[in-house]
């Protein structure tokens, strides 16, 4: 059972935390919105891992990394990749060796100033494996990167210091995307010297510094007045631990924090009750169901063809998952280069769907398990309704209902028929939908739960990541997603909308396309609107 959010009536039991309490509800006892609080307040739904960036392997921990810490470059809210610590880079023809230069007069919280060999040694830190850090595929392609993960080799030949101001990268192949790697919060920047404490007390170069946490409870930040991009508007910022949604949003209407995402249940009375509140703002999040390539009858692309004709998608997206989503047509997000919009979803209709059963010698369908996490109420709510219309062609759906790493264990072995899930990206970038979700380097716990194999794709996939023209890069994108979307290895079901409220005492946030997008720097609590 989740924790609840009034385990922090303890806080009373001393004068400096019932000060605290008067600072987030803003001291006026007013409710319904009426209590704009007097600095900004956000939420995590449970407590980060650590704020250390080489343990960043989860989003509440990316994004507070994002508050402390830079990287050499960095994602705006759009996703957006924008210059970072670097204020500019360069790359040969091929896009293997990348020269990253150092933004002048930036200083580290203590006062100390950055330099190239920060870069370096961060970099060696998170890659090294005595420091038993976090996911360090950003840096893996980085020459030399993985012997020196694996213990293999004493250091990273691919990294060069050059002088105090700029730093080289070799890779061991080119990568086009590799700058957008290097926004990511596990690639941000610490002191060379790194304090024991760093994961409880960081000190970095970004926006906010650090002010205290209290675990399962909150973390505070104040802004850092030098900041090389502009000081933060807000003097303050705190984040809240709220691990309920309806209390997320009993708190946000009582003026307790500035922002919260609309719990699905509410989606319709939020939209009736408060619609000048409310931003939307599409998601790199596909919601899916992989059909394994490997397993019975859906081996045969004509039964997944059929499969997808079969589900009335559009309808369960507005009975079930209250409309916040756009029809998939394909993999990539349709906000992202690369998506194809004149390509059309597969269209409801069950009379094709049999003959492609019949053609593919199924006329009588055949019998599957979908599987689904036990703890997600919307997903399974998703998994019936595709089991009623699935039942309507011949094709009798088990729903399998698991521990969501029960789950996870049996499709990454490929132990299952079907099972819904979702993709939320890391980078924004068609190859975050490609490469981990259907090359067939990357089967099983790389992402292609589907186990789909396609040498023309897994060529076309390695080209369009050597690719260095951008436009060039995104016709490869759409071809290749052409081309799956036709073999249908999934049940294609949408891209997820993203839906929020912004409290009316605050101005300037903007919803994140990408979890490490928003600094909250140019946001403020403003007059009442």
């Amino acid at each position: 059972m989740l924790r609840h959010l009034y385990r922090t009536v303890n806080l009373f039991d001393t004068a400096k935390s019932a000060l605290f309490l008067c600072f987030l509800a803003g001291c006026s006892g007013q409710s319904g919105g009426g209590a704009p609080a007097r600095g900004l307040i956000y939420y995590e739904t449970y407590d980060p891992r650590s704020l250390d960036p080489a343990l960043s392997t989860d989003v509440p921990t990316g994004e507070m990394v994002t508050l402390l810490f830079d990287g050499l470059t960095q994602f705006d809210p759009d996703g957006r990749l924008l210059p970072g610590l670097s204020d500019r880079w360069t790359s040969d023809r091929k896009g293997q060796r990348y020269v990253f230069h150092l933004r002048p007069g930036v200083s580290f919280h203590d006062g100390r100033p950055l330099v190239a060999a920060d870069v370096q040694r961060s970099f060696l830190r998170v890659l090294n494996p005595a420091s038993h850090g976090g996911r360090v595929w950003p840096l893996l392609p980085i020459a030399g990167g993985g012997d020196f993960a694996d213990g293999r080799a004493r250091d990273v030949r691919g990294m060069e210091v050059l002088g105090d101001t700029a730093i080289a990268f070799t890779l061991t192949e080119p990568l086009a995307i590799f700058p957008k790697f290097l926004a990511m919060p596990v690639a941000s920047v610490v002191p060379s010297s790194v304090p024991d404490d760093l994961g409880q007390r960081p000190v970095g170069t970004g926006a906010w510094r650090f002010v205290g946490w209290q675990h399962d409870d909150y973390l505070r930040f104040a802004r850092n007045s030098g900041y090389w991009g502009g000081a933060p508007l807000s003097e303050s910022l705190t984040v809240r631990i709220i691990p309920e949604a309806l209390t997320r949003a009993a708190e946000f209407l009582s003026g307790r924090i500035s922002v919260v995402e609309i719990p699905f249940g509410e989606t319709v009375r939020w939209e009736q009750e408060h619609p000048d509140w409310l931003k939307r703002k599409a998601a790199l999040r596909a919601v899916y169901v992989p059909l394994n390539n490997r397993r019975g009858p859906l081996r045969d692309p004509r039964v997944r063809q059929a499969i997808n004709h079969a589900v009335n998608v559009a309808e369960i997206l507005r009975t079930v998952w209250n409309g916040r989503g756009a029809l998939a047509a394909g993999a990539i997000p349709p906000t992202l280069g690369g998506s194809d919009p004149s390509r059309r979803p597969y269209a409801y209709d069950t009379t094709e769907a049999r003959r492609l059963l019949r053609s593919a010698g199924y006329p009588n369908g055949f019998s599957v398990q979908l599987w689904r996490s036990g703890t997600n109420v919307e997903m399974g709510r998703v998994a019936q309704a595709i089991q009623s219309q699935l039942a309507a062609v011949g094709i009798r759906v088990e729903i399998v209902s698991r521990d969501a790493s029960s789950m996870r264990e049996a499709v990454r072995k490929g132990d299952t028929d079907m099972a819904i899930t979702d993709w939320w990206a890391d980078y924004p970038d068609a190859d975050n939908f490609l490469y981990p979700l259907f090359h067939s380097a990357s089967f099983g716990p790389g992402g292609n739960y589907a186990f789909y194999s396609d040498r023309v794709t897994d060529s076309l996939i390695v080209l369009a990541r050597r690719t260095v023209d951008q436009s060039a890069r995104e016709a490869l994108y759409a071809r290749i997603d052409n081309r799956i979307f036709d073999a249908a290895p999934w049940l294609y079901l949408w891209f997820a909308v993203d839906l929020w409220a912004e409290h009316p005492s605050i101005a300037g946030w903007d919803v994140p396309a990408i979890f490490n997008g928003q600094r909250w720097t140019k946001v403020r609590v403003a007059a009442r609107r």
